[in-house]
């Protein structure tokens, strides 16, 4: 069969690279296209466009970039159409896929989502073009499956792929020399880590005992890291090793996203960091339905990590927060709640269940539609 997948930024590429093993696992003739990124390629798919060019954040960066925008757009449905799949595959990403699943559906194409908008935190009206145009819904987080069936929408609950990723790491040594480590996870996107990265770095300049160590994303070449580290010669900069950067670090300064599970996942004590433009954290905090913004605390609903949001984001709160984080007693309170949280996300073989979900749906559409015939 033919599939064709649409991931907008690095989280999505991981995800969707163990989803594509999965799916050639099932169907060795797959022909797979993708808007993604280099682990997708790796694991077997064509990539038209590659989420680097894809991914702008918050309100205004968006208005900023409407023509390139519109532009993928277009682009994106014209390569479907020529492509002609049997399903297309939308992973997160909402408004430019739910502006895709329309199209798609108007075709007669089936439309498939993998890793659900997040519409219980804002936008909850969405439902209506998800009930509209997605034929199969795959959630990740325990609490979507309740959340969908409140809306008559049955979905299915396939666990959370970075239980998937964690299970095919294998832990490497880094050679960082003696000092302890101090992890520094400014995000994936310029933007955000144009915003990020100083802060982190004058509040680690307050731990001199321990090494800094950023994380850099696979999107963003080094020299741009390396303008930010100028004045920061005792920083290490390491890219594609962001599990093990983790893994031998006391404590993680961490952009809000995927990675604060990651670290949590790691057992790693952290504290989450987002700070936004002006206007686009008006916006948000006017239309946002949730208390937190970290995964963490949104799948075990209560703060268990710290989040330190828009002007609670400075130097001084960081500092506070991380000699906390490299205190005894925090680390052993976080440890018993990073426990609970793994049992809650169901286990790993997200990848594994959701290929098989999927081929399932769509062989049992090819026989349904020749019953038609």
């Amino acid at each position: 069969m033919k599939y064709y997948l649409i991931a907008g930024e690095a989280s999505g590429d991981l995800h969707g690279a163990n989803l594509i093993k999965e799916l050639r696992l099932r169907d060795p003739e797959a022909v797979i296209r993708c808007w993604g990124g280099d682990l997708m390629q790796a694991a077997g798919a064509e990539v038209v466009k590659h989420y680097r060019d894809l991914a702008f954040m918050g309100f205004t960066e968006v208005i900023m970039n409407l023509g390139t925008i519109v532009a993928n757009l277009s682009s994106c449905k014209k390569d479907i159409t020529q492509f002609k799949p049997d399903v297309v595959i939308l992973i997160d990403y909402p408004g430019f896929n739910l502006r895709i699943a329309k199209h798609v559906h108007q075709l007669g194409i089936q439309v498939f989502y993998y890793i659900s908008p997040q519409i219980w935190a804002w936008k909850e009206s969405r439902i209506r073009t998800i009930k509209k145009y997605v034929d199969k819904m795959f959630v990740i987080l325990p609490f979507e499956k309740p959340f969908y069936e409140k809306h008559q929408y049955p979905v299915d609950f396939v666990g959370h792929p970075l239980l998937d990723a964690f299970a095919n790491y294998t832990p490497e040594k880094l050679e960082t020399g003696t000092m302890p480590i101090i992890a520094l996870l400014p995000g994936s996107r310029k933007q955000e880590i144009s915003t990020m990265l100083p802060v982190m770095l004058e509040a680690g300049s307050e731990f001199p005992e321990y090494k800094l160590i950023v994380a850099g994303a696979p999107s963003q070449p080094a020299r741009f890291y390396q303008e930010l580290l100028l004045n920061y010669p005792q920083v290490e900069l390491v890219f594609g090793k962001t599990y093990d950067i983790l893994r031998s670090s006391k404590a993680a300064m961490v952009t809000s996203g995927t990675a604060t599970l990651e670290a949590a996942l790691l057992g790693i004590p952290e504290v989450v960091c987002y700070k936004g433009g002006y206007i686009s954290y008006r916006i948000a905090r006017a239309l946002l339905k949730i208390r937190f913004i970290s995964l963490v605390n949104l799948i075990m609903d209560k703060e268990i990590v710290r989040e330190l949001i828009q002007h609670e984001f400075n130097t001084d709160l960081l500092v506070k927060e991380v000699r906390l984080l490299l205190s005894g007693i925090k680390r052993s309170a976080l440890k018993e709640q990073y426990d609970e949280l793994r049992l809650k996300l169901g286990g790993s073989g997200a990848s594994a269940k959701t290929a098989a979900l999927m081929i399932d749906y769509l062989k049992a559409s090819k026989i349904n539609t020749k019953h038609v015939d």
